[in-house]
C-alpha cells in the first residue's frame, strides 16, 4: 500500500483515482468543541484497491487496513430490539482474519452508521483478492 498520509492528502485535495471510495463529513462545531477536536481536519475514510485508511481526529492514530495482510474477511451483523417494538437496531462490522493468525473487527469509527462504507470495503477486498490472487 502506498503512503497512507499521501492517500489521505490526495483524497482531501482531489481528484482521486476512479477505483478509490472516499467518505467524508463535516465535523460538528459543538461536538468538535466538546471533544477538543474543533480545529482538526474533518473525518475521512479512503478505501483503495489495496486497503482502507481512516482519519478520525488528531487524538487518534490513523487506522490502516492493508488487504495484503488479510487471509479472509467475514461480514457480521447483530440485531437488537425491545420486546414490544417492531424496530430492530443493527450493528454491522467485518471480522478480519490476518495471515499471521490475528483476528480483529473493522467498522469505521467516523462512519459507523453508513452501510456504504462496509459495502465498499467488502467490494474492494473482493476485487483485491480476485485481481492480485492473494
Amino acid at each position: 500500500m502506498n503512503d497512507p498520509l499521501m492517500i489521505l492528502g490526495q483524497a482531501r485535495q482531489g481528484p482521486v483515482p476512479v477505483d478509490w471510495r472516499v467518505f467524508t463529513k463535516k465535523r460538528g462545531k459543538v461536538s468538535g468543541f466538546l471533544r477538543g477536536t474543533a480545529n482538526d481536519p474533518d473525518p475521512l475514510l479512503v478505501i483503495t484497491p489495496d486497503g482502507a485508511i481512516e482519519y478520525k481526529d488528531n487524538h487518534n492514530q490513523i487506522s490502516i487496513i492493508n488487504f495484503y495482510d488479510l487471509a479472509e474477511i467475514t461480514l457480521q451483523v447483530r440485531g437488537s430490539s425491545f420486546s414490544d417494538s417492531s424496530i430492530v437496531n443493527l450493528t454491522v462490522w467485518v471480522d478480519l482474519n490476518y495471515r499471521d493468525g490475528r483476528k480483529t473487527k473493522w467498522r469505521s469509527e467516523s462512519f459507523a452508521d453508513n452501510m456504504q462504507t462496509i459495502q465498499s470495503f467488502i467490494e474492494a477486498y473482493g476485487a483485491h483478492k480476485a485481481l492480485r490472487g492473494t
